[in-house]
C-alpha cells in the first residue's frame, strides 16, 4: 500500500500536466493563488505550481518551426506562459499576435518567434523556457514534459499506424493505442523532483490522447505519480472528440489511460454536471461530437472518488471550462482541505 501523507501543511505544491486550452485554463484560475514569497496570507495557499506541458504539436505555427529550426513546438508553452503572466492582457496582446502577412512570416505568432530566437541562442529549449519565464515575471514554473525531438504515432482499430499529432486528431477512425517515437523518452530532471515533491497533482483536461497521454508516456512520469504521496486529480473533458474518443464515458477516458500507463494512477474524478443547450448540443452531434457521459456507477466500480460541480461555460459557440467555478472546486476540495487517502 502506498504511502500517502496525511499533513496538515497551510501551503502545498502543484504540478499540473497537459497541453492546449486545458491546462491553460486551469493555470490561469490557480495562478492568484500561489503565495509570493515572503508574503503569504491564507488565499494564497499554493507553495508552487509546476506546469509539465506535452510537445509533441506538430501543425501550424509550432510545426513549421519546428520542422525548419529542429526546436520543440513553442505553442502550447507559450499559451502557458500567458496564463502565468501577471499582466496576461499585455503579454497576450503581445506573445499571441499573429503576423498577417510577410515572407516566412505570416501565420507564425510573436511568441513562438521569441521562443525559437532565444532557444537558438541559448542551445536549449528548456532553459528558453525558463529565463523567458524569470523576464517576463511568470508565476509558477513551465517545463516541457521532455527535452527531445519526439514524434506521436497512433495504432487505428482498423490496423493503420498514423504519425504526427495533426494526422492523428483528423483521423476519424477510432485509436487503439498511442507511443512516442523514440519509445524511450527522457523527462527533465526538475519535472521528476516537481513530481517527487508534488502535494496535489493535476491532469487534464485535454485530449486524450494528444494532450494528455503524451506526457504520461515519457519514461519515469506514470510511475513517479503513481506511488506520489500526492492526491492524485483527472479533470474530465466536457466533450468527446469526433474519432478520438467518439462515444466515451469518463471511466473510458480514465481506462485509456490506465491501459497505456498502469491502473490506479488517480484518487479522484472532477466532472461537469451542467448541461449543454440544445442548440449548441446539435450542433456538436452534427460534428460527431457530444457530452461525455460520467459514467458515476463504472468510476465507483474503479475504486475511483468523484466530485462535480457546474464547470460548462458555452461562449462565442463552443463549450469550454469555467475557470473560476473550476478553480473553486480544485482549491476548496483538493488544497484547501488537503484531502488524502
Amino acid at each position: 500500500m502506498k504511502n500517502r501523507s496525511d499533513r496538515r501543511a497551510p501551503y502545498v505544491r502543484v504540478v499540473a500536466l497537459g497541453g492546449g486550452t486545458g491546462l491553460s485554463c486551469v493555470l490561469r484560475g490557480l495562478k492568484a493563488h500561489i503565495a509570493e514569497r515572503g508574503k503569504r496570507r491564507p488565499k494564497q495557499p499554493i507553495a508552487d505550481l509546476v506546469a509539465v506541458v506535452t510537445v509533441t504539436d506538430d501543425g501550424g505555427s509550432s510545426g513549421r518551426l519546428r520542422r525548419e529550426y529542429r526546436v520543440l513546438p513553442p505553442g502550447d508553452i507559450r499559451n502557458c506562459m500567458v496564463a502565468l503572466s501577471k499582466d496576461e492582457h499585455l503579454l497576450g496582446k503581445l506573445f499571441q499576435y499573429r503576423f498577417p502577412a510577410g515572407r516566412g512570416l505570416a501565420g507564425h505568432s510573436f511568441g513562438n518567434l521569441f521562443l525559437t530566437a532565444l532557444t537558438n541562442s541559448m542551445g536549449d529549449f528548456a532553459k528558453a523556457v525558463q529565463v523567458s519565464a524569470r523576464v517576463l515575471a511568470i508565476r509558477g514554473r513551465i517545463f516541457p514534459s521532455t527535452a527531445q525531438n519526439v514524434t506521436l504515432q497512433a495504432e487505428l482499430e482498423d490496423g493503420s499506424v498514423v504519425a504526427g499529432e495533426t494526422n492523428i486528431s483528423r483521423s476519424r477512425e477510432r485509436i487503439k493505442r498511442v507511443h512516442l517515437v523514440p519509445r524511450r523518452t527522457r523527462s527533465l530532471p526538475e519535472v521528476l523532483q516537481a513530481i517527487r515533491e508534488a502535494d496535489l497533482i493535476l491532469v487534464g483536461p485535454g485530449s486524450l490522447y494528444t494532450s494528455i497521454l503524451p506526457n504520461l508516456l515519457v519514461e519515469q512520469m506514470a510511475e513517479l505519480i503513481a506511488h506520489s504521496r500526492a492526491t492524485r486529480v483527472y479533470i474530465a473533458n466536457l466533450m468527446t472528440q469526433p474519432g478520438e474518443t467518439q462515444h466515451y464515458s469518463v471511466a473510458d477516458h480514465v481506462r485509456a489511460i490506465y491501459e497505456h500507463t498502469r491502473p490506479s494512477l488517480f484518487d479522484f474524478v472532477v466532472i461537469n454536471r451542467t448541461p449543454i443547450s440544445p442548440g449548441l448540443l446539435r450542433r456538436y452531434r452534427a460534428q460527431g461530437a457530444e457530452p461525455v457521459d460520467p459514467s458515476f456507477d463504472e468510476l465507483t466500480r474503479m475504486g475511483l472518488s468523484y466530485v462535480t460541480g457546474d464547470f460548462l461555460q458555452e461562449q462565442d459557440g463552443v463549450v469550454r471550462h469555467d475557470q473560476t467555478r473550476l478553480t473553486q472546486i480544485l482549491l476548496n476540495e483538493f488544497v484547501k482541505r488537503r484531502v488524502s487517502r
